[in-house]
């Protein structure tokens, strides 16, 4: 990947890597995979990601949503329904999330294994 070195180029580069921060940040890549199926309440979302907090699914929303990726539907109900779908945008991100996925399911086992004999190779060397 070339990156310009023309005058600018740092900002560029500093623009580039925020939008790599946001789409390549877990929670965002879980949320997208999720979305990619169709829309889905906050209620749906929070019950399918194992391990984020209320906290973290609001603001990861809130910058999804920031960053045009996300839209966010209120029906006026008692209580508000709160509904949350890609945007056309963000429909072109989630196939490339989706692949992503699949790659680390099919992978997962593999970076285990060579993470157990890093670690135990790491171990062994630091033995005096």
């Amino acid at each position: 990947m070339d990156v310009p070195d023309q005058v600018g180029a740092g900002a560029v580069t500093c623009q580039l890597r925020d939008v790599l921060d946001r789409v390549g940040d877990k929670w965002s890549v879980l949320i997208m995979a999720i979305l990619g199926g169709g829309s889905r309440r906050y209620s749906e979302l929070r019950r399918s990601i194992d391990g984020i907090s209320q906290r973290m699914l609001t603001l990861t929303l809130r910058s999804l949503e920031r960053d045009g990726l996300v839209i966010r539907t209120v029906t006026p109900s008692t209580p508000p329904r709160v509904d949350y779908a890609l945007t056309p945008v963000g429909q072109t991100l989630s196939a490339e999330v989706s692949s992503l996925i699949s790659w680390s399911e099919r992978h997962r086992e593999y970076i285990g294994r060579s993470r157990d004999r890093y670690d135990a190779e790491a171990e062994a060397e630091a033995r005096p």
